[in-house]
């Protein structure tokens, strides 16, 4: 009698497996295609794979582990390639856009929201999303303003939505309007919600422009602390008792500050001259590894079952922050 066979259990090593081998041909790709990028291609052959072959319950904890933590070590690696003084100047001289960014997109969500007629808590959810720094501003804030799981399930549809859309069409935008690698790196660094959209559209604009567009969003994300804290407040204030508290420890992007230690090395040369380009190499790898995860995760079909409204929704935000940005940068002459 044949030995029974039992179904493989999940395992993280799968899906990690699963998304560096696709990674693996993404980079070749990329190679081969300069003007669309290892990144993109990630993307795309991950959701392609998701959304044509499928993916087995084995893959998915490595899936998810690969797009949240190998993304955060290559952020991480990149900070062995930026000295200090250039990481602080350019987070700096971003911040007054950033601010205008993150006010226009509060006002359009609130707005445009109420036109829709849209729930309070999907409005902030999705403000909060397009405004810092996507899915992982939504995890922050979710557990301090409540809201049903069915909103967040929204919400985290329509910002994943525009960021895949943001990485295939950024780069096009920004040639076809002659923007400097740096008014690119600013643009896409206050006006893709998501980290790893970022770096995608970044990197694939040139690489001057993806250095200045992850430090600018490094720098954005960390906005996710006061926003957390105004939200807390207000949820405890409308609601008369001040049982919701935030944890600091909790909400804070951690790897933020491991990306400053980096480059913090990098600039008290610590760091041996032969290994910055390997270093270099391997985040760059890390990145359209992890981009792949995304695009693994991406189910189109569940995204158009989400409704008309959020989309909507998430589209306007999105509008409104991205010309406030090109406005700010204009006004500033720094295009």
């Amino acid at each position: 009698m044949p030995a029974e066979e039992h179904p493989r259990a999940p395992s993280r090593w799968y899906g990690v497996g699963l998304s560096a081998g696709l990674g693996l041909v993404a980079w070749q790709l990329g190679q081969w295609f300069p003007l669309v990028g290892g990144p993109v291609m990630g993307i795309l052959l991950g959701m392609l794979w998701r959304n044509v072959l499928g993916v087995s319950p084995v893959f998915v904890p490595g899936i998810g582990y690969s797009s949240r933590q190998v993304l955060k070590w290559s952020i991480i690696g990149l900070g062995f390639g930026l000295s200090l003084g250039q990481v602080l100047h350019t987070g700096a001289s971003s911040l007054s856009v950033t601010l205008v960014t993150l006010a226009t997109a509060f006002a359009a969500a609130w707005g445009l929201g109420r036109c829709l007629g849209m729930t309070g808590h999907l409005r902030t959810l999705i403000g909060v999303g397009t405004a810092i720094c996507g899915g992982s501003a939504i995890a922050a804030v979710a557990p301090i303003v409540r809201p049903d799981d069915h909103d967040t399930a929204l919400a985290i549809s329509a910002i994943f939505l525009f960021n895949i859309v943001a990485v295939l069409v950024f780069p096009f935008l920004g040639h076809w309007m002659g923007l400097s690698d740096a008014g690119f790196g600013l643009w896409a660094g206050t006006a893709i919600n998501d980290t790893s959209s970022v770096v995608a559209a970044g990197y694939s604009y040139s690489t001057a422009a993806g250095d200045i567009a992850t430090i600018v969003k490094l720098t954005r994300a960390t906005l996710i602390i006061p926003v957390c804290i105004v939200l807390a407040l207000w949820t405890a204030w409308r609601a008369r008792h001040a049982e919701t508290r935030v944890s600091l420890a909790q909400i804070f992007p951690w790897f933020i500050f491991w990306f400053l230690v980096a480059s913090g090395v990098r600039t008290l040369g610590l760091v041996p001259d032969v290994l910055i380009q390997p270093l270099q190499v391997a985040s760059q790898f890390l990145i359209i590894m992890a981009l792949t995860a995304i695009g693994l995760s991406s189910d189109l079909r569940r995204m158009a079952l989400a409704g008309w409204r959020p989309l909507l929704l998430g589209l306007g935000v999105w509008v409104a922050v991205a010309a406030s940005s090109l406005a700010m940068q204009w006004l500033l002459d720094s295009l």
